[in-house]
């Protein structure tokens, strides 16, 4: 049984809350603007390291950040 998941996050919608560019989160973390901007169109999955970054950056907890959804191939649960 081979299983897979997906991540998504609420990067976009708790930076516009804070009103930061995807430039100042970026700063604040010290990634590219474009990996913010890959993280938040969900083409790439932060490391950990990072992801409790971000969560720290936008006082928020890193389980209202990111859902991690998990499919299962074989339809048993």
């Amino acid at each position: 049984m081979k299983k897979k998941g997906s991540l998504e996050n609420r990067l976009h919608v708790c930076r516009a809350e804070r009103k930061l560019s995807q430039g100042d989160l970026a700063k604040k973390v010290g990634v590219s603007r474009q990996t913010i901007s890959s993280l938040e169109a969900n083409r790439y999955n932060p490391s950990l390291i990072l992801a409790f970054e971000l969560a720290r950056v936008l006082d928020t907890d890193i389980t209202e950040l990111f859902t991690y959804y998990q499919d299962q191939e074989d339809g048993n649960p």
